[in-house]
């Protein structure tokens, strides 16, 4: 769920960002790590997370991250976030089985595979 600090305090402006989901993804142009804002949250999708590379470098690019950002608008440029808490950013719970697929190595996860009975010879 989406929350704006505003939503509470309407006395502050609407910068800070609770919860908010990003995928990472490499950047074509620098091939360096980059963070994006994915569909289906209050907040614009595709719009870049600034935060610390160390942080998410350790998974394999497609993996969710869940963090709190602020959001920074400078005239003439296109706005992005930046993440609050830079050195404690962490995969998303809420995309488990998703990012638990691609650490496995076995890409995006297309549908839910039921399970085979396992044998066990006595």
């Amino acid at each position: 769920m989406q929350l704006s600090l505003v939503d509470h305090l309407p006395e502050f402006d609407k910068r800070v960002f609770l919860d908010v989901f990003a995928k990472m993804y490499l950047d074509p142009r620098t091939h360096r790590p980059v963070l994006k804002t994915i569909e289906g949250q209050r907040v614009p999708c595709e719009l870049k997370v600034r935060c610390d590379r160390k942080a998410i470098t350790c998974f394999p690019e497609g993996t969710i991250y869940k963090l709190d950002a602020r959001l920074v608008h400078h005239k003439g440029r296109k706005p992005y976030f930046t993440a609050i808490r830079n050195k404690s950013i962490q995969r998303a719970l809420e995309f488990f089985e998703h990012n638990l697929q691609l650490q496995k190595g076995g890409g995006v996860p297309r549908k839910k595979i039921k399970p085979k009975a396992i044998f066990v010879p006595h």
